[in-house]
C-alpha cells in the first residue's frame, strides 16, 4: 500500500501521542493519507488500557529517579518499556486495507515484524495466547493499538539494540513466568541499530494491502 512516511527521530512519548492524534484526525476526515510514523522514544514505561499495578515492581518515583518516565496511554495491553535503540512504528492507517477487521490488523502488524526480522535471518513467531512477536519464549516486538473510526494509532516496538535492563524492573506486557525479552542485537551477538532496520520495516509495511502480509 501507499502511505506518507514521517521519521520523527528521537521524541518524548507524550508529544508523539499528540502527533499521532493530530494525524489520525486528518486521516479520518480524508485530509491526509495513511501515515507511518517512526520514532525512538526517551526512556518511558507506558501503561496500557489493561494495565495492572502489580506489574510495576517499583513505585513510580523510583523509575523517575532512574530517568524513566511513567505514562498512561490509551493503547491496548499492559505495561511495556520504550527507549533508545528500539524502533517504534505507529501506522496511522485506514483499516479498510484489512477489511476493517481488528484481529486481521493485529496479525498483519505481527507479520510486518516477522518479515522485518527475516531480513537478518531471525525467525520471529507468534504466540498463541500473547500478542507480539517472539524468538522462542522471548518477546522481541511488542504490539498495542487503538482504533477510532477505523483508523489505527499506536503500533509496534521492535527491540534493535535497546538496553534490556529496564525490563527487569517490570512484568513486561503483564506476562511473567518463563517468558522474557530480547533484542535483535542480543540474538545475533552483534550491534544492530535502529537505522539499520528501518528500510526493512518500511518495506514490510508497504506490502500491507497486497495480501502477502494479511493473515
Amino acid at each position: 500500500m501507499t502511505f506518507d512516511l514521517l521519521d520523527a527521530g528521537h521524541m518524548a512519548y507524550a508529544p508523539a501521542v499528540e502527533l499521532q492524534r493530530s494525524i489520525l484526525e486528518r486521516v479520518v476526515t480524508g485530509d491526509a493519507p495513511s501515515t507511518l510514523v517512526l520514532v525512538e522514544h526517551d526512556p518511558v514505561l507506558t501503561l496500557g488500557a489493561n494495565f495492572h499495578e502489580e506489574n510495576l515492581l517499583l513505585p513510580a518515583d523510583a523509575y523517575r529517579a532512574r530517568g524513566i518516565e511513567v505514562a498512561r496511554t490509551d493503547r491496548g495491553g499492559d505495561v511495556t518499556y520504550h527507549g533508545p535503540g528500539q524502533l517504534v512504528a505507529y501506522p496511522i492507517f485506514d483499516l479498510a486495507v484489512v477489511g476493517k477487521d481488528l484481529h486481521r490488523w493485529l496479525r498483519t502488524i505481527e507479520q510486518v515484524a516477522i518479515e522485518t526480522l527475516a531480513t537478518c535471518d531471525l525467525a520471529g513467531t507468534r504466540n498463541p495466547v500473547n500478542t507480539g512477536v517472539w524468538i522462542g519464549n522471548r518477546k522481541i516486538c511488542a504490539i498495542g493499538i487503538k482504533v477510532r473510526r477505523w483508523v489505527s494509532m499506536h503500533g509496534l516496538a521492535l527491540n534493535c539494540n535497546v538496553d534490556l535492563s529496564p525490563y527487569r524492573l517490570i512484568v513486561p506486557c503483564g506476562i511473567g513466568g518463563d517468558y522474557g525479552v530480547t533484542s535483535i542485537s542480543e540474538e545475533l551477538g552483534r550491534d544492530v541499530s535502529v537505522a539499520a532496520m528501518k528500510p526493512a520495516l518500511i518495506d514490510a509495511f508497504r506490502q500491507v494491502g497486497t495480501g502477502r502480509l494479511v493473515d
